[in-house]
């Protein structure tokens, strides 16, 4: 590209200022298009960062249906060393007295003969009376009459084997390198806790190896006629419907009962109108059609109309959640709507109304299942949760969604004023090549000019003298 070291060196024009104002002119057309692809990302922005409100509320959403509020579970114990835990399927009022008679351990076992250290080579070990001894292969034998032999390959190390053995699969057993003080030994510890993973180790010569801890189950004593139950590990799964018990001291005693958990109820319904209300303030923000307002998605129609369907869904009656069977308002739970457009949740009110009537409770925010028992068949019922989940999983589909489908199109105007743009950064580059040239060659002319002027005037000199 030609360009000017000297601007204006015989007509004293700024011609480099002149060259980039005429191509400031004819690029704007693309500073339009840079306008509108400016716009078209704010607008693609905006549809993403809504599509994100509303599936937080999708998500809120599923935590008030049916299973949702049947997990409001606590299982409290009366001993420190003793944790529970509830799930939906527990049963409030159930209740387990216990004391723990055992723990569940490991079988460990420590061999009998010793190593210099961990890169000693694993069949030169030594026994107590200083005698060289070659322990292997080993032998693990387990109560149910199935035998695993452990060789670790020629020229193995004490590390080396202990890698080779946990790398085994269906050993059944873990290996670690113990520095004793005075040498290193070959502890062989049961991969699983629990009767199951008893197991003996015999070696082919040298000491046998010293049983330090025995496989035992865990014993919970439910007294009586020595009624017990066990597990592998310290956690027994399920000793009541829906409820798990951690124990870690032996001879302790406890009692667990499971209750309901309205607080965290409350906290669910909580965290929904929050959802709820942030998705609102974010459609109003980049949807605000007020005078002067420079929202990117101002006045757009689909926000509004999803505006008063996030509205609708939540404050709509539900059908047999009043008296006698009525519609019910979702106020008597305590979610109401304001005079601005948000909605409020009044805890208070709804620990009342649920301690008084969870059906109802119940019915509102997780609706009922069609009963096809009774006659006539009782239809289901759609509540605050299955409405919204229902709303927003329309819009925020990846695929089909309303919000999903307005960002991609926004998207693709994007990329197309990009490419656009870049026409336009080729086109002008050409065109202030060609000014800068136009420029040049009528510095050039004019200094032809000059020169001939020159050499009239001193020829026109020559003759007067």
């Amino acid at each position: 590209m030609v360009s000017l070291s000297v601007d204006g060196l015989i007509s004293g024009l700024d011609t480099t200022s002149l060259v980039s104002q005429l191509v400031a002119a004819e690029a704007l057309p693309q500073t339009r298009l840079k306008t509108q692809m400016s716009a078209a990302q704010k607008a693609a922005d905006a549809y993403r960062e809504v599509n994100t409100k509303i599936d937080a509320v999708r998500t809120a959403a599923a935590a008030l249906t049916a299973d949702g509020l049947a997990a409001a579970r606590t299982a409290k114990s009366s001993a420190t060393s003793v944790t529970a835990s509830a799930t939906s399927t527990s049963v409030p009022g159930s209740r387990l007295s216990f004391t723990v008679r055992s723990l569940a351990s490991t079988a460990s076992f420590v061999s009998g003969v010793t190593w210099e250290s961990a890169s000693t080579p694993v069949r030169t070990a030594t026994t107590s009376g200083g005698t060289v001894a070659d322990p292997w292969p080993l032998t693990i034998s387990r109560p149910d009459g199935t035998e695993t032999v452990l060789t670790p390959p020629a020229g193995a190390t004490l590390a080396q084997t202990v890698a080779y053995i946990n790398g085994l699969e269906g050993a059944g057993v873990r290996a670690t390198a113990l520095n004793t003080g005075d040498g290193y030994r070959l502890q062989l510890t049961s991969a699983v806790s629990g009767e199951d993973g008893d197991f003996s180790v015999q070696p082919t010569a040298g000491a046998a190896f010293s049983q330090v801890s025995i496989a035992a189950d865990a014993v919970l004593d439910l007294g009586g006629d020595n009624v017990t139950v066990r597990s592998a590990t310290n956690t027994f799964a399920e000793v009541m419907t829906g409820v798990s018990v951690t124990v870690t001291e032996k001879n302790a005693s406890g009692v667990v009962e499971v209750g309901e958990d309205p607080k965290s109820v409350a906290t669910k319904i909580k965290t929904f109108v929050d959802a709820v209300n942030s998705a609102l303030s974010t459609i109003t923000k980049h949807g605000n059609s007020d005078k002067g307002s420079t929202a990117a998605l101002k006045g757009d129609f689909q926000l509004r109309a999803l505006t008063g369907r996030l509205l609708q869904s939540v404050s709509d009656a539900v059908r047999g959640a009043g008296p006698n069977g009525a519609a019910g308002s979702p106020g008597a739970v305590g979610i109401e709507l304001t005079r601005n457009g948000t909605v409020t949740f009044d805890e208070t009110t709804f620990l009342a109304k649920l301690a008084a009537d969870p059906a109802t409770v119940q019915r509102v925010l997780a609706g009922a299942s069609a009963d096809n028992t009774t006659t006539p068949p009782t239809p289901a019922v759609e509540g605050i949760s299955q409405r919204l989940e229902a709303l927003t999983k329309r819009v925020t589909n990846s695929t089909t969604g309303t919000l999903t489908l307005l960002a991609q199109g926004r998207e693709a105007l994007v990329k197309d004023f990009q490419s656009r743009i870049a026409d336009w950064d080729q086109r002008l580059a050409v065109r202030k090549e060609a000014l800068t040239r136009q420029f040049s060659a009528m510095e050039t002319a004019l200094s032809s000019l000059k020169n001939q002027s020159s050499w009239l005037a001193g020829q026109l000199g020559s003759l007067s003298g």
